[in-house]
Protein backbone atom coordinates (compact mmCIF):
# COMPACT_ATOMS: atom_id res chain seq x y z
CA UNK A 1 0.00 0.00 0.00
CA UNK A 2 1.03 3.63 -0.53
CA UNK A 3 -0.62 6.77 0.81
CA UNK A 4 0.01 9.40 -1.89
CA UNK A 5 1.21 12.90 -1.14
CA UNK A 6 -1.20 15.77 -1.67
CA UNK A 7 1.00 17.29 -4.40
CA UNK A 8 0.54 14.26 -6.66
CA UNK A 9 -1.79 14.59 -9.66
CA UNK A 10 -5.45 14.77 -8.62
CA UNK A 11 -8.76 13.86 -10.26
CA UNK A 12 -10.70 16.41 -8.22
CA UNK A 13 -11.64 17.84 -4.83
CA UNK A 14 -14.70 17.28 -2.66
CA UNK A 15 -16.67 19.98 -0.86
CA UNK A 16 -19.57 19.07 1.43
CA UNK A 17 -22.06 21.93 1.14
CA UNK A 18 -23.39 23.91 4.14
CA UNK A 19 -27.09 24.47 4.72
CA UNK A 20 -29.24 26.10 7.38
CA UNK A 21 -29.15 23.09 9.71
CA UNK A 22 -25.36 22.80 9.77
CA UNK A 23 -23.44 24.37 12.64
CA UNK A 24 -22.26 27.63 11.08
CA UNK A 25 -22.19 31.19 12.38
CA UNK A 26 -23.30 33.72 9.72
CA UNK A 27 -24.18 31.14 7.07
CA UNK A 28 -24.29 33.72 4.26
CA UNK A 29 -20.64 34.59 4.78
CA UNK A 30 -19.73 30.90 4.99
CA UNK A 31 -21.53 30.19 1.71
CA UNK A 32 -19.67 33.09 0.09
CA UNK A 33 -16.39 31.52 1.22
CA UNK A 34 -17.44 28.09 -0.09
CA UNK A 35 -18.28 29.56 -3.49
CA UNK A 36 -14.91 31.33 -3.56
CA UNK A 37 -13.16 28.05 -2.77
CA UNK A 38 -15.24 26.24 -5.39
CA UNK A 39 -14.47 28.68 -8.18
CA UNK A 40 -10.76 28.59 -7.38
CA UNK A 41 -10.66 24.79 -7.31
CA UNK A 42 -12.33 24.80 -10.74
CA UNK A 43 -9.51 26.93 -12.09
CA UNK A 44 -7.21 23.96 -11.58
CA UNK A 45 -9.23 20.73 -11.59
CA UNK A 46 -12.73 19.16 -11.29
CA UNK A 47 -14.92 19.63 -8.24
CA UNK A 48 -17.39 17.33 -6.51
CA UNK A 49 -20.04 18.85 -4.25
CA UNK A 50 -21.93 16.63 -1.81
CA UNK A 51 -25.06 18.33 -0.49
CA UNK A 52 -28.46 17.63 1.04
CA UNK A 53 -30.22 19.11 -2.02
CA UNK A 54 -28.62 19.77 -5.40
CA UNK A 55 -31.01 22.52 -6.46
CA UNK A 56 -30.50 24.28 -3.13
CA UNK A 57 -26.70 24.20 -3.57
CA UNK A 58 -26.96 25.47 -7.15
CA UNK A 59 -29.20 28.30 -5.97
CA UNK A 60 -26.63 29.23 -3.30
CA UNK A 61 -23.90 29.37 -5.92
CA UNK A 62 -26.00 31.45 -8.33
CA UNK A 63 -26.95 33.94 -5.61
CA UNK A 64 -23.40 34.44 -4.36
CA UNK A 65 -21.98 34.74 -7.87
CA UNK A 66 -24.60 37.35 -8.71
CA UNK A 67 -23.85 39.35 -5.56
CA UNK A 68 -20.07 39.20 -6.03
CA UNK A 69 -20.05 39.40 -9.83
CA UNK A 70 -18.18 36.09 -9.97
CA UNK A 71 -18.31 33.50 -12.72
CA UNK A 72 -18.71 29.80 -11.92
CA UNK A 73 -19.95 27.16 -14.37
CA UNK A 74 -22.01 24.68 -12.32
CA UNK A 75 -21.99 22.38 -15.35
CA UNK A 76 -18.39 21.57 -14.45
CA UNK A 77 -19.32 20.34 -10.97
CA UNK A 78 -20.25 16.74 -10.05
CA UNK A 79 -23.16 16.96 -7.58
CA UNK A 80 -24.30 14.18 -5.22
CA UNK A 81 -27.01 14.24 -2.60
CA UNK A 82 -26.64 12.71 0.85
CA UNK A 83 -27.90 13.40 4.39
CA UNK A 84 -25.22 15.17 6.43
CA UNK A 85 -24.53 16.53 9.90
CA UNK A 86 -21.80 18.99 9.02
CA UNK A 87 -19.46 19.95 6.20
CA UNK A 88 -15.88 18.98 7.14
CA UNK A 89 -14.99 16.89 4.09
CA UNK A 90 -11.38 16.43 5.20
CA UNK A 91 -12.49 14.37 8.16
CA UNK A 92 -15.52 12.44 6.89
CA UNK A 93 -14.19 12.01 3.34
CA UNK A 94 -12.64 8.80 2.04
CA UNK A 95 -8.85 8.44 2.11
CA UNK A 96 -7.22 7.32 -1.14
CA UNK A 97 -4.54 4.61 -1.09
CA UNK A 98 -2.67 2.91 -3.93
CA UNK A 99 -1.90 -0.81 -4.01
CA UNK A 100 1.46 -2.29 -5.01
CA UNK A 101 0.34 -2.71 -8.62
CA UNK A 102 -1.50 0.57 -8.95
CA UNK A 103 -4.80 -0.64 -7.49
CA UNK A 104 -7.01 2.18 -6.25
CA UNK A 105 -8.50 1.82 -2.78
CA UNK A 106 -10.79 4.23 -0.97
CA UNK A 107 -10.57 3.76 2.79
CA UNK A 108 -13.65 4.60 4.84
CA UNK A 109 -12.57 4.98 8.46
CA UNK A 110 -14.92 5.64 11.36
CA UNK A 111 -15.67 9.34 11.81
CA UNK A 112 -17.10 9.93 15.27
CA UNK A 113 -17.23 13.71 15.51
CA UNK A 114 -13.65 14.24 16.71
CA UNK A 115 -13.92 11.95 19.69
CA UNK A 116 -17.71 12.11 20.24
CA UNK A 117 -17.76 15.90 20.57
CA UNK A 118 -20.41 16.46 17.87
CA UNK A 119 -23.10 14.51 16.05
CA UNK A 120 -21.62 12.47 13.19
CA UNK A 121 -24.03 9.60 12.45
CA UNK A 122 -24.84 10.92 8.96
CA UNK A 123 -21.35 12.12 8.09
CA UNK A 124 -19.98 8.70 9.03
CA UNK A 125 -22.15 7.20 6.27
CA UNK A 126 -21.43 9.85 3.65
CA UNK A 127 -18.50 8.23 1.83
CA UNK A 128 -20.24 4.90 1.33
CA UNK A 129 -23.40 6.76 0.24
CA UNK A 130 -21.72 8.67 -2.59
CA UNK A 131 -19.67 5.57 -3.45
CA UNK A 132 -22.93 3.66 -3.98
CA UNK A 133 -24.15 6.49 -6.22
CA UNK A 134 -21.18 6.05 -8.57
CA UNK A 135 -19.05 9.02 -7.54
CA UNK A 136 -15.90 6.99 -8.08
CA UNK A 137 -14.59 5.09 -11.08
CA UNK A 138 -15.34 1.38 -11.43
CA UNK A 139 -11.75 0.34 -10.65
CA UNK A 140 -11.81 2.08 -7.26
CA UNK A 141 -12.40 -0.42 -4.46
CA UNK A 142 -14.13 0.85 -1.32
CA UNK A 143 -12.65 -0.56 1.89
CA UNK A 144 -14.50 -0.47 5.22
CA UNK A 145 -11.86 0.32 7.87
CA UNK A 146 -14.15 -0.06 10.91
CA UNK A 147 -13.66 -0.01 13.84
CA UNK A 148 -10.56 2.21 13.50
CA UNK A 149 -11.30 5.92 14.01
CA UNK A 150 -9.29 8.31 11.83
CA UNK A 151 -9.79 11.76 10.32
CA UNK A 152 -7.99 12.93 7.20
CA UNK A 153 -6.88 16.15 8.88
CA UNK A 154 -4.96 14.20 11.50
CA UNK A 155 -2.39 12.75 9.06
CA UNK A 156 -0.04 14.09 6.39
CA UNK A 157 1.95 11.94 3.96
CA UNK A 158 5.16 12.48 1.99
CA UNK A 159 4.04 9.82 -0.50
CA UNK A 160 7.18 7.81 0.17
CA UNK A 161 6.34 5.93 3.34
CA UNK A 162 6.55 8.65 6.01
CA UNK A 163 3.52 9.93 7.90
CA UNK A 164 3.35 13.06 10.05
CA UNK A 165 0.78 13.17 12.86
CA UNK A 166 0.22 14.28 16.46
CA UNK A 167 0.09 12.26 19.64
CA UNK A 168 -2.59 14.51 21.17
CA UNK A 169 -5.09 13.64 18.46
CA UNK A 170 -4.43 10.02 17.60
CA UNK A 171 -4.04 8.86 21.20
CA UNK A 172 -6.95 10.93 22.53
CA UNK A 173 -9.87 9.53 24.46
CA UNK A 174 -12.98 8.46 22.57
CA UNK A 175 -11.16 7.64 19.35
CA UNK A 176 -9.09 4.46 19.63
CA UNK A 177 -8.74 4.65 23.40
CA UNK A 178 -8.10 0.94 23.95
CA UNK A 179 -5.04 0.98 21.68
CA UNK A 180 -1.61 2.10 22.81
CA UNK A 181 0.40 4.55 20.71
CA UNK A 182 2.53 1.66 19.49
CA UNK A 183 -0.58 -0.29 18.46
CA UNK A 184 -2.00 2.77 16.68
CA UNK A 185 1.28 3.16 14.81
CA UNK A 186 1.15 -0.48 13.77
CA UNK A 187 -2.40 0.03 12.45
CA UNK A 188 -1.27 3.05 10.43
CA UNK A 189 1.75 1.25 9.02
CA UNK A 190 -0.33 -1.72 7.98
CA UNK A 191 -3.12 0.33 6.40
CA UNK A 192 -0.89 2.76 4.52
CA UNK A 193 2.25 0.72 3.87
CA UNK A 194 4.35 3.09 5.95
CA UNK A 195 7.98 2.80 6.91
CA UNK A 196 7.85 5.53 9.56
CA UNK A 197 5.49 7.66 11.61
CA UNK A 198 6.73 11.02 12.87
CA UNK A 199 4.82 11.94 16.02
CA UNK A 200 4.55 15.60 17.00
CA UNK A 201 4.21 15.80 20.78
CA UNK A 202 3.68 19.58 20.89
CA UNK A 203 1.62 22.16 19.09
CA UNK A 204 -2.03 23.04 19.19
CA UNK A 205 -3.95 26.01 17.84
CA UNK A 206 -6.35 27.66 20.29
CA UNK A 207 -9.96 27.02 19.29
CA UNK A 208 -9.19 23.76 17.48
CA UNK A 209 -11.80 21.13 18.42
CA UNK A 210 -9.87 18.28 16.81
CA UNK A 211 -7.31 17.67 19.60
CA UNK A 212 -4.49 18.95 17.43
CA UNK A 213 -4.94 17.98 13.79
CA UNK A 214 -1.58 18.11 12.05
CA UNK A 215 -3.03 20.02 9.09
CA UNK A 216 -3.24 23.12 11.30
CA UNK A 217 0.37 22.75 12.44
CA UNK A 218 2.85 21.24 9.99
CA UNK A 219 2.60 19.97 6.41
CA UNK A 220 4.80 18.10 3.97
CA UNK A 221 5.50 20.17 0.85
CA UNK A 222 7.92 17.61 -0.60
CA UNK A 223 9.64 14.52 0.81
CA UNK A 224 12.32 16.74 2.36
CA UNK A 225 10.38 19.94 3.14
CA UNK A 226 7.90 20.72 5.92
CA UNK A 227 6.02 24.01 6.28
CA UNK A 228 4.94 24.75 9.83
CA UNK A 229 3.33 27.42 12.00
CA UNK A 230 5.83 29.58 13.86
CA UNK A 231 5.06 31.97 16.70
CA UNK A 232 7.73 34.61 17.43
CA UNK A 233 5.79 36.66 20.00
CA UNK A 234 6.58 35.56 23.59
CA UNK A 235 3.36 37.25 24.71
CA UNK A 236 1.20 35.07 22.45
CA UNK A 237 -0.46 32.13 24.21
CA UNK A 238 0.85 29.81 21.47
CA UNK A 239 4.49 30.72 21.94
CA UNK A 240 5.80 27.97 24.24
CA UNK A 241 3.87 25.14 22.62
CA UNK A 242 4.78 26.07 19.04
CA UNK A 243 8.41 26.68 20.02
CA UNK A 244 8.52 23.14 21.43
CA UNK A 245 7.00 21.85 18.19
CA UNK A 246 9.61 23.74 16.18
CA UNK A 247 12.41 22.15 18.22
CA UNK A 248 10.96 18.70 17.61
CA UNK A 249 10.65 19.35 13.88
CA UNK A 250 14.33 20.30 13.83
CA UNK A 251 15.14 16.94 15.42
CA UNK A 252 13.30 14.96 12.74
CA UNK A 253 15.27 13.40 9.89
CA UNK A 254 14.23 12.32 6.41
CA UNK A 255 14.28 8.63 5.49
CA UNK A 256 17.79 9.28 4.13
CA UNK A 257 18.98 10.71 7.45
CA UNK A 258 19.03 14.41 6.47
CA UNK A 259 17.50 17.34 8.30
CA UNK A 260 14.24 18.56 6.85
CA UNK A 261 14.06 21.86 5.05
CA UNK A 262 11.78 23.71 7.45
CA UNK A 263 9.65 26.59 6.13
CA UNK A 264 8.11 28.76 8.86
CA UNK A 265 4.68 30.26 8.30
CA UNK A 266 3.58 33.13 10.56
CA UNK A 267 0.78 32.53 12.97
CA UNK A 268 -2.10 34.83 11.91
CA UNK A 269 -2.99 37.82 14.03
CA UNK A 270 -5.61 36.85 16.64
CA UNK A 271 -9.17 36.63 15.36
CA UNK A 272 -12.00 36.48 17.89
CA UNK A 273 -15.66 35.56 17.94
CA UNK A 274 -16.91 37.51 20.95
CA UNK A 275 -14.20 36.63 23.52
CA UNK A 276 -13.18 33.33 21.94
CA UNK A 277 -9.97 33.11 19.90
CA UNK A 278 -10.51 31.25 16.63
CA UNK A 279 -8.07 28.67 15.19
CA UNK A 280 -6.53 30.57 12.26
CA UNK A 281 -3.54 28.85 10.64
CA UNK A 282 -1.71 29.28 7.34
CA UNK A 283 -0.72 25.60 7.52
CA UNK A 284 -4.31 24.74 6.56
CA UNK A 285 -3.59 25.17 2.84
CA UNK A 286 -4.77 22.87 0.03
CA UNK A 287 -2.47 21.68 -2.76
CA UNK A 288 -4.23 21.25 -6.13
CA UNK A 289 -3.06 20.62 -9.69
CA UNK A 290 -0.93 23.62 -10.55
CA UNK A 291 -1.91 25.61 -7.49
CA UNK A 292 -1.95 26.02 -3.73
CA UNK A 293 -5.03 27.53 -2.04
CA UNK A 294 -4.03 29.42 1.10
CA UNK A 295 -6.54 30.48 3.78
CA UNK A 296 -6.27 34.24 4.27
CA UNK A 297 -6.90 36.05 7.54
CA UNK A 298 -7.28 39.60 6.22
CA UNK A 299 -3.90 40.86 7.44
CA UNK A 300 -0.49 41.70 5.87
CA UNK A 301 0.68 38.32 7.12
CA UNK A 302 -1.38 36.75 4.30
CA UNK A 303 1.19 38.00 1.79
CA UNK A 304 4.12 36.87 3.92
CA UNK A 305 2.67 33.35 4.07
CA UNK A 306 1.88 33.40 0.35
CA UNK A 307 5.46 34.36 -0.54
CA UNK A 308 6.86 31.63 1.71
CA UNK A 309 4.74 28.96 0.02
CA UNK A 310 5.38 30.39 -3.45
CA UNK A 311 9.10 29.77 -2.91
CA UNK A 312 8.33 26.19 -1.88
CA UNK A 313 5.99 25.63 -4.83
CA UNK A 314 7.59 27.64 -7.68
CA UNK A 315 5.64 25.76 -10.36
CA UNK A 316 2.24 26.33 -8.73
CA UNK A 317 0.19 29.48 -8.30
CA UNK A 318 -0.40 30.26 -4.63
CA UNK A 319 -3.85 31.84 -4.26
CA UNK A 320 -5.05 33.52 -1.05
CA UNK A 321 -8.74 33.01 -0.22
CA UNK A 322 -10.32 34.91 2.67
CA UNK A 323 -11.45 32.11 4.99
CA UNK A 324 -12.22 34.05 8.14
CA UNK A 325 -15.87 33.00 7.92
CA UNK A 326 -14.87 29.34 8.25
CA UNK A 327 -13.09 29.98 11.54
CA UNK A 328 -16.44 30.34 13.29
CA UNK A 329 -16.80 26.58 12.76
CA UNK A 330 -13.30 26.09 14.20
CA UNK A 331 -11.68 25.03 10.93
CA UNK A 332 -10.48 26.42 7.63
CA UNK A 333 -9.75 25.70 3.98
CA UNK A 334 -8.00 22.33 4.17
CA UNK A 335 -10.55 21.13 6.71
CA UNK A 336 -13.50 21.65 4.35
CA UNK A 337 -11.89 19.94 1.33
CA UNK A 338 -10.75 16.44 0.40
CA UNK A 339 -8.65 15.75 -2.68
CA UNK A 340 -8.74 12.51 -4.66
CA UNK A 341 -5.79 11.31 -6.78
CA UNK A 342 -5.84 10.89 -10.52
CA UNK A 343 -8.25 8.19 -11.70
CA UNK A 344 -10.48 8.21 -8.61
CA UNK A 345 -13.41 10.55 -9.26
CA UNK A 346 -15.91 9.86 -12.03
CA UNK A 347 -15.72 13.18 -13.88
CA UNK A 348 -16.25 12.31 -17.55
CA UNK A 349 -19.66 14.01 -17.58
CA UNK A 350 -18.27 17.40 -16.56
CA UNK A 351 -14.94 17.66 -18.37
Amino acid sequence: MRLPAEWERQSGVQLTWPHNETEWYELDKVLECYVDIARNILRFEPLMIVCRDIEEAKADIARVCSEKNWTLDVGRICFYEAPLNDTWARDHGGISVYGDNGEKYLYDFVFNGWGLKFASDLDNQLTREIFSQGAFNDDVLGVDMRPFVLEGGSIDSDGQGTLLTTTECLTSKNRNEYLSQEEIEDELKGAFGLDRVLWLDHGNIIGDDTDGHVDTLARFCSPDTIAYVQCTDPEDAHYDNLAAMERQLRSFRTAGGQQYNLVPLPIPDPIYLEDYRLPASYANFLIVNGGVLLPGSGSPKDEKARKALQEVFPDREVVVIDCRALLSGHGSLHCVTMQYPEGYLRTENVL
